[in-house]
Parts: structure tokens; sequence; C-alpha cells
């Protein structure tokens, strides 16, 4: 929005002259709340009242400015203080007291600030039509007084006004309403700027703390399946097999300590935002420390790989890292199956990764398991790059996990929030 303006004005007019067309939010017009401007105000009323004094002085043929003009002069200008909070009323008032003034035959001069005033507030406010109506008030007046009842009114013995007069009262008119509705509509697209900007700093603080919740819900995740299995493994061989044991306790310090140090550098980038993260984030070259970490809970991991492996980007090659970890997961607390598999292919433009296991699933049908997160934050990597994610029992019994992502980074980046095509089937083994 700030190209909005030309060259020369983004040059000329400075962050003052934007601070002024943007209606302050705590301050909006038109409202009783806003601020009584009491300085400009004062300058208007001293600026209008002397100068229609000094203009009398060069239109000898209009009546001088007396008690009466000079009361209509202050009441017109005083009427502005309020044109933050009524401007509609403002406008109207300013306009009944120039058309007195006017129709009374005192000197032209000043006396159209305060009209030109009062009818900007009220353009600028939102209330467009009533400036127009106020203004064309005072044009009709002045038209009727200087061209058929300048008989019955002063200055006496006075004749009508020229009619090329009008046109230059029309014209200024015209250029009054023009500029507030340059300055009206320029204060919407400002507004309109802000009101974009801060929705998409909300979306961004959003799309950060989904992304922490995903990574800490898949760090913690598998790590506490780990450490729950090797715990009940430990607890029921204390007694009997001491060694095996002292073997899970083993697994489980390591688990423990590898989610500690991968939550720790999650929350670092809550502490220092602005700093790299000390460690680089997991990916597939971490694929043989997942299978370890499997094969220490009885989980068996065949790992396959098709197609020439292809570089990936760190996003994508973190979100297919964790498709796998979740999988894998999801495996060891809902299934009975003691054996996976895991295909990475490598197709023109895409990775795409099944996780299949044989079941059966351990959970009781129509039992929760869990909240759903574990799939609900697979289906969300991948469609943050642009893919898909297809889960669900397999026709032959057991489950299957199967994603797409393409490596194509621009299509990721197009792809507007929330047109992204996920699929997938809802089981009791969704975590």
């Amino acid at each position: 929005m700030e190209n909005a303006r030309p060259p020369w004005a983004r040059r000329c007019l400075g962050p003052a002259w934007e601070r002024w067309l943007s209606a302050p939010p705590e301050e909006p017009p038109g409202r009783p709340g806003a601020r009584l401007p009491w300085l400009s105000t004062l300058v208007v009323t001293v600026f209008v009242t002397v100068g229609s004094g000094f203009a009398g002085h060069d239109q000898p043929d209009r009546v001088p400015v007396d008690s009466f003009a000079r009361a209509l002069l202050i009441v017109g200008t005083a009427l502005l203080l309020f044109r933050h909070r009524y401007p509609r009323t403002v406008a109207l008032g300013t306009a009944a007291a120039g058309a007195v003034y006017l129709a009374a035959g005192y000197p032209f001069g000043p006396v159209f600030l305060s009209l030109a005033l009062g009818a900007f507030a009220a353009i600028v406010a939102g209330y467009r039509k009533v400036a127009w109506c106020a203004l064309g008030g005072v044009w009709m007046s002045h038209v009727l007084v200087a061209h058929w009842l300048y008989r019955w009114l002063p200055p006496h013995g006075d004749g009508p006004a020229p009619w090329g007069q009008e046109l230059f009262v029309a014209a200024w008119v015209v250029a009054v309403l023009a500029l507030s509705e340059l300055v009206r509509v320029r204060r919407e697209q400002l507004a309109r700027a802000r009101a974009e900007r801060a929705a998409a700093e909300r979306r961004r603080a959003d799309e950060e703390r989904l992304r922490i919740a995903r990574e800490l819900h898949d760090v913690l995740a598998h790590s506490i399946s780990v450490i729950n299995v090797q715990a009940g493994v430990g607890l029921a061989l204390l007694d009997s097999d001491p060694e095996q044991a002292r073997t899970a306790l083993t697994t489980i310090k390591g688990a423990s300590k590898e989610a500690l140090g991968e939550v720790r550098q999650v929350l670092d980038t809550l502490r220092t935002p602005g700093d790299a993260p000390r460690s680089p984030a997991p990916g597939l070259d971490r694929l043989p420390e997942l299978t370890e970490q499997a094969k220490s809970v009885g989980l068996t991991v065949d790992i396959t790989t098709e197609g020439a492996p292809a570089a990936l980007s760190p996003g994508t090659d973190l979100a297919a890292f964790r498709i796998v970890q979740e999988a894998l997961t999801n495996i060891v607390r809902h299934s009975g199956s003691r054996a996976a598999r895991v295909l990475l292919h490598y197709a023109p433009g895409a990775l795409e990764i099944r996780v299949d296991d044989d079941g059966p699933a351990t959970s009781r049908p129509g039992e929760p398991a869990g909240g759903g997160n574990g799939l609900i934050g697979m289906r969300e990597r991948a469609a943050a790059l642009g893919g898909t994610i297809e889960a669900g029992p397999r026709p032959d019994g057991g489950f299957r996990v199967r994603a797409r992502i393409p490596l194509d980074g621009r299509k990721a980046r197009d792809r507007a929030p929330g047109a992204d095509t996920v699929t997938g089937t809802v089981t009791e083994e969704e975590s």
C-alpha cells in the first residue's frame, strides 16, 4: 500500500503526513471518545477572526465586520472543536453560521476555511452526504442572496452579483469535496493495510505455534512411547532377568536424553527467535537411529529406497523424517505387529513415503486412541509443502500410511493456506 502514493508524495510528505492521514486506532474520528483538538481550533479561530477584519478593508462595498459578524465567526470556528466527536453536527453548524454571515453582507475571506474544515471532518468520518448537503446549502443560499434576495438584505443599494462569481464559489466547493474524498479514500487504504498487516502477523504467529506444537508432539510421542515400552519390559524382567532389565533402563536413559535435547532445541527458538539453531534439524539421514530405537522396543523396521535419491530442502527433509517417525510411533502404540516396512520412492518431482504394518490393532473397536494429533500433524506437515497424506487400514489387514511430498519448493510456496487437499481415514490406530 505504500506504493499507492506517487514518488513525489513519498519524498515530500514524510511520516508526519502518514500519521495525520492514518486515523489513530485509539482516537477514531466520529466517536464521542475522540480527543478535542484545542490547539488547531484556537489557531483557526484567531486566523478567521483577524483575517476577516483585514479582508473587510479591501471590500468597502460589503458590510464592515462588527460584533455580530465576530460572533458568527467565533461560533463557526468554535464548533470545529467537536469535529471529531460530532462531525455531522459540526458540518451543518459551520455551514449555517457561514450562510448567515454571507447573507448579512459581511466580507468574503477566511470564513470559507471553517466551512471547508467542517465538511472535511464529516467526509473523512464517513458522513459524505451530510457534508455535500452542507456545502451545497451554503452555495445555494449564496446564489439566492446574490441574485434574488439582495434587495431586502444588506448592504443597502447592492446590485446582483456577476454569475462568474458563482462559478468561482462552485469550483471552491468542488475542490473542498474532492480533497476531502481523496483523504478519506487514502485513510481507508491505510486502515486496510494496517488490518492486513495485523492479520498477517497473527497468521504467522499461529503458524509458528502450530509448528512448535507439531515438533513437540512428534518428539515427545515417539520418545515417550519407547520409554513406556521399555519401562514395562524392565518391570516385568526386574526379578527374573536383571541384565535385560538393565538394558531396558539404558534404552530409557538414551531415549529421554535425546527427547530432552530436541525439546530444548525447540524451546531455544522461542527464547532467541533471531538465533540459528545450535544443531541441524533431523532428516532422513537419521532413519538408522530411528530403526535402532524401534528395534529396542521389539519393532523390526525394514527400509527400502527406490529411485535415485534427490537432494531435499531442510523443510522437506524434516517433514519426511517426522512422518516416518510418527508412523512408527503409531505402530508401537496401537498395533500388535512387530514388523514395519518403510518405502522411500523418489519419483520425478516428488518423494513418496509408505509405511506398512501387518496389525492387528491393539485398541478395541470404538475405543479412542489418543486425540488423533499424530495423523493430523502428519497431514499438516505434508500440506504445508503442497503434499498429501493417506492413512487407513489395508484390505489384507494391517495399517498403511502413504505420503507424497513435492520436491519443487515453488509449488509449496504458491499454495494458499487452507487450500491444501489432504485425504485420510481416521481409525482407531491414530495417535
